[in-house]
């Protein structure tokens, strides 16, 4: 995408803190336009003085994925000040609460986690669409986890590969990597390239810091598949490592 003639626009959501912050960060290092989608308004803003005083060009986006209407007027929002998005992560995400364990696992938890980290990315992924089929180069990243992975969950010989038991949040992962791989196939005729990423166990919020990665270390891998060359992959899943299984 270093042939483009006009200034990379991206949006990042969750981006006020953790791992969606310094994807913003990493992009808006790069000379980006950056939108920081968040629904705290404190926080978002917050975000974006602490970018433009690191001297990237940040914009603020409201934007709740569990609302239509949240969603519209952000797509609108980037429209109107850029008139197409080149780069779309879809970063927000949540546990859904405790218990996780599938036999006491409020229902209500599941659905939450489901709502955010699975039907959130399609209400944004949807709705950003237009804009990102006006993009040269157009690239969306998803924000996985390798507890997403069921390979890697049904491991009996390595319990830290495999996780930690989960009735929410690891499935709600595994179900945006099959919605991931449906979007791929559709788009595969576009110039669109979609992918999954894994950022690693990474010290934020959503662990309660219990991380044994920073959140900086956890956005190289957003930053990486945002940046692809016109011929990289599409519907893959990736780590630092390298391809992560199924």
């Amino acid at each position: 995408m270093n042939d483009m003639s006009e200034q990379t626009i991206a949006l990042v959501t969750g981006a006020n803190k953790g791992i969606g912050y310094e994807i913003a960060a990493g992009l808006g290092a790069l000379g980006w336009s950056v939108g920081v989608g968040a629904r705290s308004e404190e926080q978002r803003e917050a975000a974006v003085v602490r970018l433009r005083a690191a001297g990237a060009d940040a914009f603020g986006v409201p934007l709740d994925v569990t609302d239509d209407a949240s969603v519209a007027a952000a797509a609108r929002l980037v429209e109107e000040r850029a008139g197409r998005l080149d780069v779309l992560v879809n970063n927000a995400g949540i546990t859904g609460g405790m218990p996780q364990e599938p036999t006491r696992v409020d229902p209500a938890t599941a659905r939450a986690a489901v709502e955010t980290n699975v039907i959130g990315v399609i209400r944004v992924t949807n709705a950003m669409l237009p804009l990102l089929r006006r993009s040269a180069s157009p690239r969306i990243v998803n924000m996985s986890s390798s507890v997403g992975s069921l390979t890697r969950q049904s491991d009996k010989d390595d319990p830290l590969k495999a996780g930690p038991i989960s009735g929410a949040y690891a499935p709600s992962k595994t179900f945006l990597n099959a919605v991931t791989v449906q979007y791929a196939k559709e788009l595969r005729d576009t110039n669109i390239l979609i992918n999954l990423g894994c950022p690693g166990y990474c010290a934020t919020d959503l662990n309660g810091h219990r991380g044994v990665r920073t959140p900086e270390q956890g956005a190289a891998i957003a930053i990486r598949l945002a940046t692809l060359p016109d011929d990289g992959p599409t519907g893959g899943f990736f780590e630092d490592d390298g391809v992560v299984p199924w």
